[in-house]
């Protein structure tokens, strides 16, 4: 690996020492796992909390937060042997804050018979959760938690995101796979291939995201077609949803709430798509010019 890729993957040298990111940082962990904790703990989380529920539910429910904490864990351990940098930090605490309320808390149980709230939840951890975790840039973090051999296989992984344009594909395949009607459903009625969707949501959006995001001079263009390619079809399948006259994921599903949820994914949806083709579009430009 060269020492330009290794700088792009956030691995590189330029990280904040042990001293100047590592003071203060258990008070800052106490402080978000408390407010976490209160929020976890309001009524309305409780009241809507998959982790109370019994059987099925309940198994996988605790599964994902067994996941989520162990991710967490392994970053707060790597962080003690190669300390990020202050906004990385919090930001990666903020994110994986978000992530467990976005699959553990009453959003989850809403998801089950809202259309809506099942694509709020979809689209946060595509567009929202996966890109802010590519920025904060935890490999180090976990690469240091996870070992040699952990950390090759996931050097393994991200030489995939050297194409942006095949991530773009293999994240489109998720996205419409699991909003085919039949799995769709499928997930919704079984808890343990909910898991499996989502997996294959934060996945194929971490990779997609790390590639156009980190993309190198060469592959701008290629990162600008993998954004716009997944800007266009996402937005094609907000507006089959929106503009379908019958509900598609059976009949006891409303209709206009699955008009809504054709909207967030086509509109809403579109923004973070849309910032960051224009963000790489001008850094693109800004190295087109200095080379220049």
């Amino acid at each position: 690996m060269t020492r330009r890729h290794r700088g792009a993957s956030g691995l590189g040298p330029g990280h904040v020492g042990r001293g100047s990111a590592g003071a203060g940082i258990p008070t800052v962990h106490l402080a978000l796992w408390s407010g976490l904790g209160l929020v976890l703990l309001s009524p309305s989380a409780v009241a809507h909390n998959p982790l109370t529920n019994s059987g099925a539910e309940q198994w996988a429910a605790w599964s994902s937060a067994l996941v989520l904490g162990v991710f967490w864990l392994c970053y707060l351990w790597g962080g003690r042997r190669d300390p990020a940098s202050w906004p990385r930090m919090l930001c990666f605490h903020a994110t994986t804050g978000l992530a467990v309320l976005a699959l553990l808390g009453p959003l989850d149980y809403w998801a089950e018979t809202s259309t809506a709230a099942h694509m709020v939840q979809h689209m946060l951890l595509m567009v929202v959760i996966a890109p802010l975790w590519v920025l904060c840039r935890p490999l180090p973090q976990l690469a240091a938690a996870s070992g040699r051999i952990a950390a090759r296989s996931g050097y393994s992984l991200l030489r995939l995101s050297a194409h942006p344009v095949i991530c773009a594909y293999l994240h489109g395949l998720v996205i419409w796979f699991w909003h085919l009607p039949y799995f769709y459903m499928l997930a919704v009625d079984d808890p343990w291939w909910h898991i499996v969707e989502h997996a294959g949501f934060l996945l194929t959006a971490g990779l997609f995201w790390w590639s156009v995001l980190n993309a190198s001079l060469r592959r701008a263009p290629w990162a600008l077609f993998a954004l716009l390619f997944t800007l266009i079809h996402t937005g094609f399948l907000g507006a089959l949803l929106t503009f379908a006259r019958d509900p598609l994921y059976g009949e006891a599903r409303d209709l206009v709430d699955q008009q809504l949820a054709g909207l967030i994914m086509w509109v809403l949806g579109a923004i973070p798509y849309i910032t960051a083709s224009a963000w790489l579009g001008h850094r693109w430009h800004r190295q087109m010019m200095r080379r220049a």
